[in-house]
C-alpha cells in the first residue's frame, strides 16, 4: 500500500530488511558509521531512541524518507546491547534464563531534515536453560549480531522463550505496527 514512498533503510540487519519486505516497501539499504555510545542517565527506551536518532542524523541531507532503528535488552537495570565473544554471550543468555527482560527498539524516520522518532516496549518470559542447552544455541545460531545475543525468530524464540507481552516484530528489531502508522501519515 505504501509502495510508491521512497525508503532507506539505513541497517544492516537481515530481519529488518526482511520485515520492511513483509511490509510490502521498496527501500534501499544504505549504511553510514555511526557512534552508538549514549549518556549514561538515560532509560532503556531512551537509549534506543537516542542512538536511532544519531543514526538518522548521518542522513540529513538525503531526500528520500530514512529508517534508522536500534533495539536493546534491558534485565534488572541492565543494559544487554550485541555480545563481544562467546563469553560475553553466555554471561548475557546466563542472565535472560529463567527470567523476564524488556525488549526497547527506538525508530527514527526522517524525512526532509525532519526527524519522527518513536519506540516499542515488549516484554519477554524465558524458561530457565542449561549450559549445554546456552553453547548449543551460541555453536550453532552465533547470535553475535543481536542484542541480548538471542533472535526471537530462531531456537532461542522457540524453544525457550515462554510468552510475550506486546510486539514481536518489536523483539525481532522494528516494531512494524507503529512504522507503519508513522509511514502512513507520510504516504
Amino acid at each position: 500500500m505504501l509502495k510508491h514512498l521512497s525508503i532507506i533503510l539505513a541497517s544492516k540487519s537481515p530481519r529488518r530488511q526482511e520485515l520492511l519486505s513483509l511490509m510490502g516497501l521498496n527501500f534501499e539499504v544504505v549504511l553510514k558509521d555511526v557512534d552508538e555510545s549514549y549518556p549514561e542517565n538515560l532509560s532503556p527506551a531512551e537509549i534506543a531512541v537516542y542512538i536511532s536518532e544519531q543514526k538518522a542524523m548521518a542522513f540529513e541531507a538525503v531526500e528520500e524518507i530514512v529508517i534508522t532503528a536500534d533495539t536493546i535488552v534491558a534485565i534488572g537495570g541492565e543494559i544487554l546491547g550485541k555480545p563481544r565473544d562467546k563469553a560475553h554471550a553466555q554471561e548475557m543468555l546466563r542472565m535472560l534464563s529463567g527470567q523476564t527482560h524488556e525488549v526497547f527498539t527506538g525508530v527514527t524516520v526522517i524525512q526532509d531534515g525532519h526527524l519522527n522518532s518513536f519506540y516499542d516496549r515488549t516484554v519477554v518470559h524465558c524458561r530457565t536453560v542449561s549450559e549445554a542447552e546456552i553453547d548449543f544455541y551460541i555453536d550453532h545460531y552465533e547470535p553475535f549480531d543481536k542484542a541480548g545475543s538471542y533472535g526471537v525468530q530462531d531456537w532461542w524464540g522457540n524453544t525457550v522463550v515462554e510468552r510475550i507481552e506486546g510486539s514481536y516484530t518489536n523483539v525481532m528489531g522494528l516494531p512494524t505496527e507503529k512504522l507503519y502508522k508513522v509511514l502512513s501519515t507520510i504516504g
